[in-house]
């Protein structure tokens, strides 16, 4: 593998993998709120449900760039469309969505170079 070949390979996994700890840190907000044991636990399970879901589908995209392109450009949408159907509408969830959106943006990108260049190889 030549030196962009291995950027272009390990940079959006890496950056998928730093995107779930990060959304996972969102989670962790469950324990303060001064519930019993079991209600805890079920509400840390439900908040990282996403995370979870995110962490599956990069284990498949690991080997099928494509799918990991398809996840986080989904990922990044879902995410703008759900912010801005908040009532009511506050113009700074625009930049507010960039934070978790854009780097989902990212490494769909990254994960669509990769593939397409994986296609090119091949032919």
């Amino acid at each position: 593998m030549a030196k962009v070949s291995k950027f272009v390979f390990w940079t959006p996994r890496i950056l998928s993998i730093l995107f779930i700890l990060f959304l996972t840190l969102f989670s962790f907000d469950v324990f303060g709120n001064g519930s019993g044991f079991w209600e805890t636990l079920l509400a840390f399970i439900i908040h990282n449900i996403p995370s979870i879901i995110l962490g599956v589908l990069v284990w498949i995209s690991w080997k099928r760039e494509l799918v990991g392109a398809i996840t986080f450009f989904s990922a990044g949408i879902l995410y703008m469309i759900l912010l801005l159907m908040r009532p009511p509408f506050q113009w700074y969830y625009l930049s507010w969505s960039l934070i978790i959106s854009g780097p989902a943006f990212l490494v769909g990108i990254l994960f669509w170079i990769g593939w397409k260049r994986k296609r090119k190889s091949r032919k």
